[in-house]
């Protein structure tokens, strides 16, 4: 069953911000990390459900998992839920963020 992908106002915005961060520094090296955050978010389509449950997968009301993106040091979380047969990714996060609180989604939903 293939699934369809949709990515959130709020982690479109994470995605941006992180990109124009690497542009600042290697923009060789942002465009393909872009590029190859795209192409994994796009293997969500097919057995999202491989995906281990995201850490703070409590504090929210649905079941919300995570795929890894990266190496070493830019290793990122793409958070994601699945509802009947859409991904819906949420948030995407550097590992070396804390994870989420019930206040941080607060603050994320109330600002968008």
């Amino acid at each position: 069953m293939a699934f369809q992908v949709e990515i959130t106002p709020i982690a479109e915005a994470q995605i941006e911000q992180a990109y124009r961060w690497y542009r600042e520094q290697n923009p060789e090296f942002a465009d393909r990390w872009f590029r190859g955050l795209m192409n994994a978010i796009a293997t969500l389509q097919e057995k999202p459900q491989r995906c281990t449950l995201a850490v703070e997968h409590e504090i929210f009301p649905e079941e919300v998992r995570q795929l890894l993106y990266g190496k070493v040091k830019n290793v990122y979380r793409v958070l994601f839920a699945i509802r009947d047969t859409t991904v819906y990714v949420l948030y995407v996060r550097h590992t070396a963020q804390a994870p989420l609180t019930i206040n941080d989604l607060d603050e994320l939903e109330g600002g968008v």
